[in-house]
């Protein structure tokens, strides 16, 4: 955001000149301007206005700066896109009541461009929220215009991020051009009501990176600000009026604190610690390349913890496997097998962050799946507490899996995707190391498939991996009662009434057999393994009357 040791100084010295000597401390008035090198500072002196220079740069610009933090922090330039090349700078109103800054030539570098109505009574004054104001005895309190609503590149405290439908206004952040030049850059971070409110990162007008929808809570595709980050942050949405805004204000009123959009596009987190007298930066919203709107194009899912970090969807593939392959997602993906309004139903996809533009239903989750049945264009539907059901009808787009956080999203899919589902599943299950019920409960939340049961079944859910889980429950009773009868049997070479409790359980559990895999050998070579096939012979194919403890029921 350009920062510099020296700049502070200046600005604090000249301060205190001009606290000195002026009549007022955190105004400009029609009869009272500021020249290079002065300032003024707010009432609380959190912060001051005024003239400075960046690092690497000997243009001069007018802005806002933090300042009690020892180090130069501008969260605000009026001039960004035209600076003054020397020192003969001058912020005052101007004769139509405007804030302007002139150069040497009292040429207009900036202005404020507003309408005043009484400019003679006009004043400019710096809030101790780093937010400077322009009203007049006429206003009624009302401002006519305040720094606010056009930021430069830092989000403050009870500064509000703004979309107005009706009126097409917007207040959005616009990140500098680079560290040493706060001329508009590349990136600009909006809130866009959509269907749900979200916040967005548009570069040089495409969308770049987008939250996800807000649910009263936090953004819900943003796994990087859950919880105590978003401690303070509220998103008001006047929907009748069809205005919206996006705001924050610490509880702890003791830390400084702001965000800074930085040139990369970047919304950086900035707290200042007083130890060690520097800003710290804990957080970045944008972590990896997953981030990037449309990473994987329609239907890919982006997962930054695998490599190659995209692939498709189930029961899709790629549209030009030749591109994917050499690492261009952005074709996307397509079905390997189309929708035909029956005999479909829904693959389970857990901790996702949900596509874009869905349209959305206030409806209990129960509801979700039943509205999107009904609709032969619907292609997933996903349920927030805090949002409701949110539906797809047209390409899945920015999909992301996350490690933890999102919510769960159902894909529809063609009754032959999800037998095939169902048969990988089959394959994955190693009966000789089987463990209980630990890999049967792996393999099965690994996908929850649903299926939708015909009108003639009364349209109950059923769940189609059910076909597999009598053999597989078979199998694993099977292995226990072995254990179980083996246990018995060693227990009664022993002692057929020996408890085990806690004074004898060293006598029963010797030290040599307590190593990392020893009591697991034992088993092994204790208990008889079995083919897969052996099984199936001996199970009639896992039939529903050779189940164990139910066989040859009708």
């Amino acid at each position: 955001m350009g920062k510099t040791n020296g700049g502070f100084v200046v600005v604090a010295l000249i301060s205190c000149f001009y606290l000195e000597f002026g009549t007022g401390a955190d105004s400009i008035t029609p009869s009272k301007s500021i020249k290079d090198p002065e300032a003024i500072i707010s009432e609380g002196g959190v912060f001051g206005l005024g003239f400075f220079s960046l690092a690497n740069s000997s243009n001069r610009y007018v802005g806002i700066l933090y300042n009690q933090v020892p180090v130069q922090t501008v969260v605000w330039v009026a001039n960004r896109n035209k600076p003054l090349m020397d020192f003969s700078g001058i912020l005052n109103l101007s004769s139509d009541g405007n804030i302007v800054v002139l150069n040497g030539k009292s040429e207009i570098l900036w202005s404020s461009n507003v309408t005043n109505s009484a400019p003679n009574t006009t004043t400019a004054q710096l809030l101790d929220s780093g937010n400077l104001v322009l009203y007049n005895d006429d206003s009624n309190g009302v401002n006519l215009w305040e720094s606010f609503q056009h930021p430069s590149n830092a989000f403050l405290q009870t500064m509000k991020i703004s979309t107005d439908v009706k009126t097409g206004q917007k207040v959005e952040i616009r990140s500098w051009k680079s560290p040493d030049d706060p001329s508009e850059g590349n990136f600009s971070l909006s809130l866009e009501p959509f269907n749900v409110p979200e916040c967005v990162v548009w570069n040089n007008g495409q969308l770049y990176f987008r939250t996800g929808p807000w649910n009263g809570h936090g953004f819900i595709g943003m796994i990087s600000m859950y919880n105590v980050y978003l401690d303070g942050f509220s998103l008001v949405a006047d929907s009748k009026e069809k205005s919206y805004y996006f705001t924050f204000e610490l509880s702890n009123t003791s830390l400084v604190m702001y965000y800074e959009f930085d040139p990369q596009g970047q919304l950086i987190e900035h707290q200042w610690d007083d130890g060690k007298r520097e800003w710290l930066n804990p957080l970045s919203v944008l972590l990896n390349d997953c981030d990037i709107y449309g990473k994987c194009g329609a239907f890919g899912v982006c997962d930054s913890t695998k490599r190659p970090i995209c692939s498709c969807l189930k029961g899709f593939e790629p549209r030009n496997v030749e591109e994917w392959r050499g690492g261009n997602w952005s074709g996307g993906c397509v079905r390997t097998t189309l929708l035909q309004c029956q005999n479909e139903g829904f693959l389970k996809l857990k901790t996702m962050k949900v596509p874009a533009f869905p349209d959305w239903l206030s409806t209990t989750y129960g509801g979700c799946e039943d509205q999107c049945k009904k609709n032969c264009s619907c292609v997933a539907y996903a349920y927030d507490a805090g949002i409701g059901c949110m539906f797809w009808s047209a390409d899945l787009i920015d999909v992301q899996k996350f490690s933890l956080g999102g919510v769960d999203l159902f894909l529809r899919l063609p009754s032959s995707e999800l037998g095939k589902i169902v048969l990988m599943l089959t394959k994955l299950i190693n009966v000789s190391q089987l463990s209980g019920f630990l890999t049967l409960k792996n393999l099965l939340t690994k996908f929850e498939v649903y299926r939708f049961a015909d009108k003639e079944k009364r349209k109950s859910k059923i769940i189609v991996i059910t076909t597999v889980i009598p053999g597989v429950v078979s199998i694993t009773i099977f292995v226990l009662c072995l254990r179980r009868w083996m246990a018995k049997k060693r227990g009664r070479k022993q002692n057929d009434k020996q408890k085990l409790n806690k004074g004898n359980a060293g006598a029963i559990f010797s030290r040599k057999d307590v190593g990392d895999n020893s009591i697991q050998d034992k088993l092994q070579q204790e208990l008889p393994l079995f083919r897969f096939k052996e099984l199936a012979t001996a199970t009639n194919d896992f039939h529903r009357t050779k189940k164990l403890g139910q066989g040859n029921t009708r």
